[in-house]
């Protein structure tokens, strides 16, 4: 049976919203409900991006192994976590340091790299976890929404895809920021060519290595993404089951040496949720938190300021902790 004109401009409707939508994180069609009415559930226009990412690691099975290409996925990978948890979670969700216009921008575009959606998408979702930590209204509680959602699930329904602009009006004011939250696909696809560009220089220039334009690129962006990605969901999911509860806190945020070093010092999120407003989430000095280092210094190279401190008490009250 021939496809009649209705179906095809259906069919072109629901493309033009899946490749609209992709490209621009604001991008609304004026029939469409509002996203933030939705019910939750998987999307699978939404996984598609998560799936790419996942299955790209794969390919690891084709190009092989080279110590040249994992030691720069690791490094690709500090790099990056560092942004995520020093800027994306530390600075823009808690605004524990100051920096300048330019400072945010760029830490803003490395985090960015990571695939983890604008810098005041995250802030927002993240300032909203905060107020109903663990309550029925928190979008990536394992207590209340399960594992699996609150791990990966919750970032593949529509309903929490939007960024909402009233949580985060000390943000919005940088239009540059608006921008980079707005098409936060253009820095991820320019890190893949950069990728890309490196691997074939290395296969070219430096034989010797054994490092192929492909190989280098797989390590590089999907393996040292995927294992950011999951690093940094961790914080969500199982910083909230497994782990000490140091501090009483109204939810189930607990502390972890693990995932502090798998992210850099955030597994201590019992201690941040005590206590959000300190740029140290180690509060102990054995609590090691390699995230603060690097702001410590970053303030001596006078690129960061004002690095808000734990309040003795509240390190006191740790420590009296059984």
């Amino acid at each position: 049976m021939p496809e009649t004109s209705h179906h095809k401009k259906g069919r072109i409707s629901t493309l033009g919203r899946v490749v609209g939508q992709w490209l621009d994180s604001d991008f609304r069609r004026e029939e469409a409900p509002d996203p933030r009415k939705l019910p939750d559930k998987v999307n699978w226009e939404r996984t598609l991006p998560f799936l790419f990412l996942q299955l790209g690691c794969l390919a690891v099975f084709w190009v092989g192994i080279n110590w040249t290409v994992v030691i720069a996925a690791i490094f690709l990978y500090l790099v990056r976590m560092f942004a995520i948890t020093g800027f994306y979670h530390r600075y823009f969700s808690h605004r524990t340091f100051k920096t300048s216009r330019l400072g945010q921008l760029l830490f803003a575009i490395v985090g960015n790299s990571s695939m983890q959606r604008g810098p005041l998408w995250w802030a927002a979702t993240h300032r909203h976890h905060h107020q109903y930590s663990d309550e029925e209204a928190d979008i990536h509680s394992p207590v209340q929404h399960g594992f699996a959602w609150s791990h990966i699930g919750w970032l593949t329904s529509m309903k929490n895809f939007p960024t909402d602009y009233d949580r985060i009006p000390d943000l919005k004011k940088y239009p540059e920021l608006v921008f980079l939250n707005r098409y936060d696909q253009i820095v991820p696809l320019a890190y893949g060519t950069l990728m890309l560009g490196i691997g074939a220089s290395l296969e070219h220039f430096a034989p010797a290595l054994g490092v192929t334009m492909w190989q280098f690129f797989v390590w590089t962006f999907f393996v040292s993404t995927t294992v950011l990605l999951h690093g940094t969901l961790f914080i969500n999911s199982l910083a909230h089951v497994w782990g000490k509860q140091t501090y009483p806190t109204k939810d189930d945020s607990r502390n972890s040496f693990l995932l502090a070093v798998i992210t850099l010092g955030e597994g201590w999120h019992n201690n941040h949720h005590r206590y959000p407003h300190s740029a140290r989430q180690g509060f102990q000095m054995w609590e090691i938190d390699p995230t603060y280092y690097g702001l410590k210094l970053l303030s001596w190279l006078g690129i960061i300021w004002d690095l808000k401190p734990v309040p003795q008490r509240i390190k006191e009250e740790g420590q009296k902790a059984p």
